[in-house]
């Protein structure tokens, strides 16, 4: 933990947990997404839920959704915000619920018929957690470039990715890889050190065996 961190980042306040840390979920969230959705159902719990209004985590949500940082002043207007670009958010204050960290948000994403379930706690300091993406358990922070794949569960896909980010002069800092059983589909996040080429995108999506190849941007 750095300086930074525990001052907090530059925000429109009141909290850090509450409000910074809320707009970071939606714009990882947003980015693993992939595309603006239209359609974004946020559903609060424990602490986000009990004073969220106050503490105007739902437009922090929303806000990080469309893209916008901690410290924009339109996040006070989010839900015009979201209205001009089309997006009809929903949002429901679930009250405690046990199972989940003091500050989740579960963003339940839609663009067309594509959709996506995306979980995230706020753990502090603009700080934060994304617990689950789709149907997988995880433990991404977004502070790293990080390349993420969907893939069947065969041997040598990670060998062949890894591959392709040493031929690109690309040094991994952390790589999981999350299934729900053996043989099946494979989420894995490889977060770098330094940017990766977006090209890399193209080449693995041709790849036979991997569904998904996409590029999500660090801190």
């Amino acid at each position: 933990m750095n300086a930074f961190d525990i001052i907090g980042p530059v925000m429109i306040g009141p909290s850090s947990s509450h409000t910074a840390g809320a707009v970071r979920i939606g714009n990882v969230a947003r980015n693993i997404f992939g595309k603006q959705p239209d359609k974004a159902e946020i559903r609060l719990y424990n602490s986000f839920s009990g004073t969220g209004k106050g503490h105007g985590t739902d437009k922090a949500l929303i806000a990080g959704i469309l893209g916008y940082a901690p410290d924009d002043g339109r996040i006070a207007n989010a839900y015009e915000e979201a209205k001009q670009v089309g997006m009809k958010p929903v949002v429901r204050f679930l009250g405690d619920n046990p199972s989940f960290h003091v500050n989740t948000a579960e963003l339940f994403l839609q663009k067309g018929k594509d959709k996506m379930r995306i979980t995230g706690k706020s753990v502090g300091g603009g700080r934060i957690v994304i617990t689950r993406i789709g149907e997988y358990e995880t433990e991404y922070t977004g502070d790293y470039p990080c390349l993420m794949t969907v893939h069947r569960d065969v041997p040598g896909v990670v060998s062949e990715v890894t591959g392709y980010l040493a031929r690109m002069k690309v040094n991994i800092a952390f790589m999981r890889l999350y299934r729900t059983q053996k043989g099946s589909r494979v989420l894995m996040m490889v977060e770098t050190d330094n940017p990766i080429p977006f090209e890399i995108e193209g080449l693995l999506s041709s790849r036979p065996y991997i569904e998904k190849a996409a590029i999500l941007r660090g801190k």
